[in-house]
């Protein structure tokens, strides 16, 4: 599937965005009410996570159970992951990124994680050696997965079987114990590899600055004058 480019300029700020330091960071797309995110901050207190949720409910769940837990190297963020990202991460900060179980999209495959045109900028937060686990219970899902790594970018992956009694998320408990087939992909971003984004800084809260309509329309004439 052919990839457009990301218009990351264009991302409006999450309402109440906070920006973060510039230090090495894990990032947990997709949280829900947070069970990966609180033991994964529980068993590494030297990792910094932050997990984003987009629904409020699911958000409240996990920010209550945080709330318990007080996991000092765990920031709950609620907000959509992609306008979150551009305005939040800089360059090569992320050390590992989670995207566990996502939405499989099955009436919209554009949107699926590695089929979206984000997914370049994400790779461009991702630091050199990094790491992203993209988990699913769809064989489809992993497979179209798969070729995407191979075909449009390029990254080097190791697929897992997931183990019978892992118990990450609710999702992945329920799951397991219906005795479906739960897969991973672990997908590196090796030294050198290079993004449109790369230089690309976050854009903090501020909101982008578009052309009028008709300085855009006009840019879009003179682009399909040069095709």
């Amino acid at each position: 599937m052919p990839i457009r480019q990301f218009q990351a300029q264009r991302m409006h700020a999450p309402r109440d965005f906070q920006a973060i330091a510039r230090q090495p960071v894990c990032v947990e797309i997709g949280a829900g009410e947070g069970r990966h995110a609180l033991l994964f901050s529980g068993q590494n207190p030297e990792k910094r996570l932050i997990a984003v949720e987009r629904t409020r409910e699911k958000f409240l769940c996990m920010q209550k159970q945080h709330g318990a837990e007080g996991q000092q190297n765990l920031q709950p963020v609620h907000a959509d992951a992609v306008p979150w990202a551009v305005h939040a991460l800089f360059p090569a900060q992320v050390e590992q990124l989670f995207i566990l179980y996502p939405n499989p999209e099955p009436h919209n495959p554009a949107q699926r994680w590695l089929n979206m045109p984000f997914f370049e900028f994400l790779l461009s937060r991702l630091k050199a050696g990094g790491q992203i686990t993209l988990a699913s219970n769809i064989p489809d899902y992993i497979e179209e997965a798969q070729q995407q790594l191979i075909e449009v970018w390029k990254l080097p992956f190791v697929k897992e079987v997931i183990p019978a009694d892992s118990a990450r998320t609710h999702f992945e408990i329920k799951y397991l114990e219906r005795g479906e087939l739960c897969q991973q992909l672990i997908i590196s971003k090796p030294a050198g590899y290079a993004t449109r984004f790369d230089d690309f800084q976050p854009l903090q809260g501020q909101q982008p600055t578009l052309p009028p309509p008709s300085v855009e329309a006009k840019v879009s004439e003179d682009s399909r004058a040069t095709e």
